[in-house]
């Protein structure tokens, strides 16, 4: 009986470790940083085949200890493992060690804002940006002064789900919501992009309709990619780009609640904000700032 029960649990287990929706790529790159208490460790890396070019990104591990002995410089194998809502490294070899480039060193790690840039505050008027829509028109950002807009920076390309895909979905799950409650039909959402070499409008406007996106609720900007940065790093975002491929991006995740007037409310920093969090906050300032 003992034994038959075993038979019959080991799948369940081994179901339980391994996801139907796996993908697994081999990795080998070099360790820029190591981060034990957030488990996670920023890889600089070489193309993965079938997956994504080569980048600099942080990536998480199951476990601390997955990351014992690793110091920045060390070149690692590994594996990555990526599904539905996530990704985490796995497997990881430590094959030797190596100078990390200045470049890397310095710059692999996003910086809260960039050097010299002054981070609006809450209460600050947003900068009057131009930009370009998905439909090619161009606009400014003082174009939704009347609107309570949600907004966050992203590009198409991002391959990892917990990065620009997860601002994705969070904003359309935000727009079934607000749709569907009439004291948020003041609020628009704002997605800019801050790969405009890539992102023109018309991709944009096909990403929009995978995302079955609301066009007259839910804007998508490009622009010039110089004054795009600069109006990003205002709110924190702080984006690398390799000088020999513009597609190896490194960047941080920012977004923002800016009131009907201009002004900043709120910045959300990273991918640890949820839907219910915004709505929740959207509602306090619908409120005037009254809790309910």
């Amino acid at each position: 009986m003992r034994f038959a029960i075993v038979v019959l649990l080991a799948p369940l287990v081994m179901s339980c470790a391994k996801r139907p929706d796996d993908r697994r790529y081999p990795l080998h790159g070099q360790v820029v940083t190591v981060e034990p208490s957030r488990k996670l460790v920023m890889v600089k890396h070489d193309d993965i085949k079938g997956f994504m070019p080569a980048m600099t990104m942080p990536y998480e591990v199951q476990s601390a200890n997955a990351l014992d002995g690793l110091s920045p410089g060390d070149l690692i194998d590994a594996t990555l493992v990526v599904f539905s809502n996530g990704a985490h490294l796995t497997d990881i070899r430590k094959l030797g060690t190596a100078p990390l480039e200045p470049s890397v060193a310095e710059g692999a790690a996003p910086l809260p804002a960039s050097p010299g840039v002054e981070l609006l505050r809450p209460g600050d008027n947003v900068p009057n940006a131009r930009f370009v829509d998905q439909n090619g028109k161009k606009r400014q950002f003082g174009d939704f002064k009347g609107s309570l807009v949600v907004m966050t920076f992203i590009y198409t390309k991002c391959p990892l789900p917990t990065f620009c895909p997860l601002m994705d979905r969070h904003f359309a799950s935000m727009q079934k919501t607000l749709k569907a409650d009439p004291p948020f039909a003041s609020v628009h959402l704002v997605t800019v992009s801050f790969d405009p070499v890539t992102d023109t409008p018309a991709v944009l406007k096909a990403h929009a309709r995978t995302l079955d996106a609301d066009l007259s609720r839910w804007t998508f900007l490009t622009g010039d990619r110089d004054e795009i940065d600069r109006f990003s790093a205002r709110f924190g975002v702080s984006v690398s780009r390799a000088p020999n491929d513009p597609r190896d991006i490194t960047h941080n995740l920012r977004t923002a609640i800016i009131d009907a007037e201009g002004k900043l409310v709120k910045v959300y920093t990273g991918n640890g904000w949820t839907p219910e969090d915004v709505i929740r906050d959207l509602g306090f300032v619908i409120r005037g700032g009254r809790d309910s």
